[in-house]
């Protein structure tokens, strides 16, 4: 029977509501809870998860919605109850958290002390106005949210890059702007690496790499993943290149991204010919057949950070690729290696190195839901869009990973099962206990079965962060997983295993012409990564955590839609507001 509960103009933020959904449906007698604000976007999701009601309707997007399934009605009570008792605690921290709060444009702007950064992390169908809104105010935008059009993107940038201002995103989870850490992102020593990167998870490993080997980060500056694109053509990583390139700190320039637009690939490298600074280049899933005298192009993240150190201490380019040591004994039967991945890049560089290992003795299958499916291998995103619609990333929630990982017992051809564990600011705050209790179950299966299981796993982090790295490692080696110091290593690992062997790509030297560009920048942009941001932070609180604690100062922007939330209501108010000169 479903239950429904509307708390009417009570708005959270959705990482917050989905976190709580997942504690209530642990009710005994509960079969399952759904919070979600009464957006039109979250009804179709109530309505494709068979949690649609007639009262559903009735909630508007600043109403929360509660749908309770459950055959014991009494149990309807309880769920109110512990509704009650966590937004009451999510609004006394709100009340005793430490620095000001506004509640629209005018007041964060009044707070905040010169501010040159918005941090947004709203909604999708709302996040593009509120960047808008950041860029009349002259501000650098750091757009978290995703499911923003590439229309948007596309006119966002533009408009930005006519100000002078840097536009990180949409879908940008990690950014590090002089020592300050923005959303998913680890506490990494500054130094003098300079990284540009399309990829959140991508960037999170180079940085903790390079951490670990005693180099340090000037500044990482994410672009959001469809910034190479043909439509959006490179415009802040460009911006951003050049802005790396006049920073007199920065003595290696690192370059990273799936592969981009055929066209926008020549038009970023042509840019990087022009510059003196030794650059590294990562286009994953782009194999290397060359390389230039200035520039560097590496195959995996880890010989992208491996390189950028020793270009960093002034030695010559020399990447040796690595595997663990494992000691286990398969049936002839396992063949097959498995990846649950949090990190998108990540599972993308695992997809990577089983297709080039296996090219001529595997048929891959198309599916939406997997990064690689073969009939004896599977590599998947849990952080897709497919996994996470009204749930929370698995960076946060280990849910789905766990039951992927319940999955993988049943299946008698398994060999190897691959996992990360990416820590940092914005992430779980002890996955590894979250992981260890199913990983000692499987191998405990797979045992009683008579037959071996590797699993293996691999922590992005560094021992600055929070949830402690080594502590992290000790409690997955103590579940039985064998920990590889990088992604790279543990993929290549898991091939071995199965019989495989990946080549490290075989490169001359090669020299390139190409059309000079100027390398001039926008002095705000300059100035923007040349100190600690001035944050106005919209949205996710722990996100102004994070940035306070680095020593920033940071406004909470309590953000809620107005009008309603009618989109079209506004726009209007919107340009109503900026026509006039006005603030809402």
């Amino acid at each position: 029977m479903l239950y429904t509960i509307i708390k009417e103009n009570t708005y959270k933020d959705s990482i917050v509501l989905m976190l709580l959904s997942n504690k209530l449906s642990a009710i005994d007698g509960v079969n399952k809870v759904s919070i979600m604000m009464g957006t039109p976007a979250n009804k179709d999701i109530f309505k494709s998860s068979g949690l649609g009601t007639d009262e559903l309707e009735k909630a508007k997007p600043n109403d929360i919605v509660i749908v309770v399934d459950t055959d014991q009605e009494e149990k309807v009570d309880e769920v109110k109850e512990e509704v009650e008792i966590a937004l009451k605690g999510d609004s006394d921290s709100q009340n005793t958290s430490k620095g000001q709060e506004a509640h629209n444009w005018k007041r964060a702007m009044e707070l905040a002390n010169n501010p040159n950064l918005a941090l947004i992390s709203i909604p999708g169908q709302y996040a593009a106005m509120e960047a808008e809104n950041a860029l009349n105010e002259g501000l650098h935008v750091f757009m978290f949210s995703d499911n923003v059009s590439k229309e948007d993107e596309v006119k966002l940038k533009q408009k930005a890059h006519e100000k002078g201002l840097l536009v990180m995103g949409p879908d940008c989870g990690t950014a590090l702007i002089h020592g300050v850490p923005l959303a998913f992102t680890n506490n990494v020593n500054e130094g003098d690496i300079g990284i540009v990167g399309a990829s959140g998870t991508g960037i999170q490993e180079v940085t903790t790499i390079i951490d670990r080997y005693g180099k340090g980060v000037t500044n990482a500056l994410g672009t959001g993943g469809r910034d190479l694109s043909t439509e959006v053509g490179a415009i802040t990583m460009l911006d951003s290149i050049k802005a790396l390139n006049q920073d007199p700190k920065v003595k290696v320039i690192t370059v990273i991204s799936k592969p981009p637009a055929e066209e926008v690939q020549r038009k970023v490298l042509n840019l990087l010919r022009n510059i003196d600074k030794p650059v590294v280049t990562l286009f994953l899933g782009d194999k290397p057949s060359y390389q230039e005298e200035n520039i560097y192009h590496a195959y995996t993240l880890e010989e992208a950070a491996v390189v950028a150190v020793q270009l960093s201490n002034g030695d010559k380019p020399n990447f040796e690729p690595t595997t663990a040591d494992v000691n286990v004994v398969l049936n002839e039967s396992q063949v097959g290696i498995k990846g649950y991945y949090s990190g998108g890049t990540l599972a993308s560089e695992a997809a990577m190195l089983v297709r080039d290992a296996f090219k001529d003795a595997m048929t891959e299958e198309k599916s939406e839901s997997y990064v690689l499916k073969t009939n004896t291998h599977e590599i998947i995103d849990l952080g897709d869009d497919v996994y996470t619609k009204g749930k929370p990333h698995p960076m946060i929630d280990p849910e789905k990973r766990i039951e992927m990982l319940e999955k993988s017992m049943n299946d008698p051809e398994t060999a190897v099962i691959m996992i990360d564990n990416v820590i940092g600011n914005g992430g779980h705050e002890d996955m590894a206990s979250e992981l260890a209790p199913i990983i000692k179950r499987i191998l405990d299966s797979a045992r009683q079965e008579c037959r071996q299981l590797a699993v293996l796993a691999t922590v992005v982090g560094t021992a600055q962060d929070i949830q402690g790295y080594e502590k992290q490692i000790e409690i997955l080696k103590e579940s039985g997983a064998i920990i590889c110091k990088t992604n790279d290593q543990m993929v290549r690992t898991a091939i071995q295993l199965v019989g495989g062997k990946v080549e490290q790509p075989i490169t001359d030297v090669q020299k390139f012409d190409y059309t000079e560009e100027s390398l001039v920048v926008d002095e705000k942009i300059m100035s923007f990564i040349n100190m600690k941001p001035s944050v106005i932070n919209i949205g996710l609180k722990s996100f102004t955590e994070a940035v306070q604690n680095s020593g920033s100062e940071c406004v909470q922007f309590n953000w809620r839609p107005i009008a309603g939330g009618d989109e079209k209501l506004m726009k209007v108010l919107q340009f109503l507001n900026y026509y006039e000169g006005g603030t809402i």
